[in-house]
């Protein structure tokens, strides 16, 4: 599913280059002028990329940090308002500039003709040099882009890295990722023999795991430009922005931010549960909510939906069948963008966790309304027709003696559903919701360690899972509905 998300992104801006002008704040400076009075730079960024942005324990709390974000702080503070850190997945990062999500890119992002169709950049911050991540002992294998001829090399996916695979790799078979620690992971586990990294992040492996070196080998094109992505037709923030690169760049400050996020990647000595129990305790609060509110939600509106499908009126059942035939056919991750970016475009500024509530909540309905229906249609027909001989309505017939005999058969299913939603609703740490998944994310890119992090994100899933299988099934003891 990782794989589509690019995919996704590409339709979606797509779509999105034919709003007209005004709607992309094509006014002049339009965005500057919304910062200096809301008196707030957003700035989004993947906070899995070390040292350029990574999580970190400062001052006994957890802070995103690295030089991208020193980057940012200095921005902010030349342009004398305050700094909002926006955490997404690298895929969501221009599809989030574009609907005015946030104002600007900090992401170790690289300027490329693709890139410059759609958003504009600053001067340039920072050079560096690409390098081949390989397994230790495998260094002298692999001398030039030639020797992966046949073999799988992973990249993070859209990125300067996965061009140079298959532009410069001739032969080589590219594995493309969402996550450099996921990267990491294939390489430790032989899936690719290689995989092809910025300069200071392939260091930074190299000095955390005995597991792995650079190799040796050269690309033509391997010098990378980084710079700060911005909507198009914003001079006054760009000029604002690269003076502040100036200011960096002539009194060589990057030095003294890289020295920083160097000295916080490798701090203290803790135990692996004391440093990131915490992340997995945000994130299990955030799953258990996106579950219980899509449930709730999806249960009132999945009645309504399935009412409609069983009533007589044309319109109604035909509304109806093509919600649940649409939802139920396309993907929950297109869904979120829909819901996240799309809202945007219309001018609604949802959060990012009530946007992954709708999106829940909206996928769970088109479920929950086959289940309700399939209930309600369980019930003996007799059952109606002799509350109506009694002298009550359709609508008192359903309330008092359809619905309480449905909730038996709907209950098993939908706890079913609850169960399902927890493990799905990891689809929303695309649009940075901070659930199990985006914090094991996060723990990934800041521990530099690719498979612990998801054995115990699968343990807890099983906890949550099984606790809740045990708790539904209480219930229905108590309700007598394993009579």
């Amino acid at each position: 599913m990782k794989k589509k998300i690019g995919a996704l992104l590409t339709v979606l801006l797509m779509l999105l280059s034919f709003i007209p002008a005004k709607a992309q704040g094509a006014e002049k400076d339009a965005i500057y002028e919304r910062i200096q009075q809301s008196g707030e730079l957003v700035v989004g960024l993947s906070a899995d990329y070390a040292p350029y942005e990574f999580h970190a324990d400062v001052d006994g709390k957890d802070k995103i940090v690295g030089f991208d974000v020193s980057i940012a702080e200095k921005i902010a503070k030349d342009m004398g308002v305050k700094l909002k850190i926006e955490e997404l997945g690298f895929d969501a990062l221009l599809g989030a500039l574009k609907t005015g999500k946030i104002d600007l890119v900090i992401s170790g992002m690289s300027i490329t003709e693709e890139r410059l169709k759609e958003v504009d950049f600053s001067d340039p911050y920072f050079v560096v040099q690409q390098n081949v991540l390989v397994r230790k002992g495998d260094k002298d294998k692999y001398k030039t882009t030639e020797d992966f001829k046949g073999l799988a090399v992973g990249a993070q996916k859209q990125t300067t890295q996965e061009d140079l695979i298959k532009n410069e790799m001739t032969g080589a078979e590219p594995t493309s990722l969402q996550k450099v620690p996921d990267l990491v992971n294939n390489l430790l586990n032989k899936k690719v023999e290689a995989v092809v990294l910025e300069q200071p992040v392939a260091e930074a492996y190299v000095q955390q795991s005995d597991n792995v070196e650079i190799a040796p080998v050269k690309f033509e094109q391997g010098e990378k430009v980084t710079a700060i992505a911005m909507s198009k037709n914003t001079p006054e923030l760009k000029k604002h922005v690269n003076a502040s690169i100036k200011t960096i760049n002539d009194k060589d400050l990057l030095k003294g931010y890289q020295k920083e996020a160097n000295e916080l990647m490798f701090q203290g000595e803790q135990s692996f549960l004391q440093k990131y129990g915490p992340y997995y305790l945000n994130g299990a609060k955030y799953t258990i909510l996106l579950a219980f509110v899509g449930v709730l939600f999806g249960l009132i509106f999945g009645s309504l939906l399935a009412l409609m499908k069983l009533s007589k009126s044309k319109l109604l059942k035909a509304l109806a069948v093509i919600y649940i035939e649409y939802v139920r056919g396309t993907p929950l991750l297109v869904q979120i963008f829909i819901v996240y970016f799309g809202t945007g475009v219309i001018g609604l500024d949802l959060s990012k966790l009530l946007a992954g509530c709708i999106a829940v909540s909206l996928n769970s309905a088109a479920y929950v309304a086959e289940i309700v229906r399939a209930g309600i249609n369980a019930v003996n027909k007799g059952q109606m027709e002799a509350a109506r001989s009694l002298g009550m309505n359709q609508k008192e017939a359903m309330r008092y003696i359809v619905f309480p005999q449905a909730i038996k058969n709907i209950l098993p299913a939908l706890g079913n559903e609850f169960v399902t939603i927890i493990k799905e609703s990891s689809v929303v740490s695309v649009i940075g919701v901070s659930e199990l998944i985006f914090q094991t994310g996060v723990v990934q890119g800041a521990s530099f360690k690719p498979f612990l992090p998801y054995v115990l994100v699968s343990l807890i899933y099983f906890v949550l899972t099984f606790c809740i299988s045990r708790l539904l099934g209480l219930v229905e003891r108590r309700m007598g509905l394993n009579d």
